[in-house]
């Protein structure tokens, strides 16, 4: 893993259903974004933990899911640290088979960003995968979702931290506990209790998938 990373020039994409124009490791970072983390990640220094979950049930769901990974290692002050296995559910809050199944990964990052920032990349690797919002609930190529950002608590309408919704969800608690047994959802308690509580049925894991965490 590198210490250090400078703005990236343009490299062709890691997931090769991406047309390039669209690839959200070539598109360029936002520049309020740069602006806000170009000292800071020279050094990493002082880097705050949060966890994402990301969610495809259109397209090429496993490369999809990858190159959302890998977008978000190509951010400057952002580091992967951890990758869950991959399990497919059902569409939430939808009619039965009315949507393809989902593939879901949780994913735990370092980061200098602060947490609109980092709001800001989640939504520019949506766009990149040309996510749709047309209908609550619908169909998405990939949906970025900002779970814990550190043990920050805050009822913001645009970043709801954590995530309003995740410590009844068991297809992102099934993952975050995964790649993190002693996580805790700021204000809601441990996840592996939160999970007791919701159970796991309906979250199917994927054991002949697997995404890469990146080098």
């Amino acid at each position: 893993m590198k210490t250090t990373q400078q703005p990236a020039p343009a490299t062709p994409s890691r997931s090769s259903h991406v047309n390039p124009v669209n690839d959200p490791t070539v598109q360029p970072v936002p520049a309020s974004v740069v602006e806000q983390v170009d000292a800071a990640d020279v050094t990493l220094s002082n880097p705050k933990r949060a966890v994402i979950s990301l969610g495809s049930n259109l397209g090429n769901r496993l490369e999809t899911l990858q190159g959302a990974v890998d977008a978000l290692e190509d951010t400057p002050g952002v580091r992967v640290k951890a990758v869950s296995p991959v399990y497919e559910t059902e569409p939430w809050g939808v009619a039965p088979d009315s949507q393809p199944s989902y593939f879901n990964a949780v994913v735990l990052i370092k980061t200098t960003l602060p947490p609109e920032s980092l709001l800001e990349r989640g939504h520019a690797i949506e766009e990149a995968f040309e996510r749709v919002r047309d209908e609550r609930w619908g169909p998405r190529t990939i949906d970025v979702d900002i779970l814990a950002y550190q043990d920050v608590v805050s009822d913001d309408p645009r970043l709801t931290l954590p995530h309003p919704r995740a410590h009844e969800r068991a297809f992102v608690l099934v993952p975050w506990y995964d790649i993190d047994p002693e996580a805790e959802v700021p204000g809601r308690g441990a996840v592996a209790a939160l999970l007791s509580g919701v159970g796991a049925e309906g979250v199917n894991l994927r054991a002949d998938l697997e995404l890469r965490l990146p080098e």
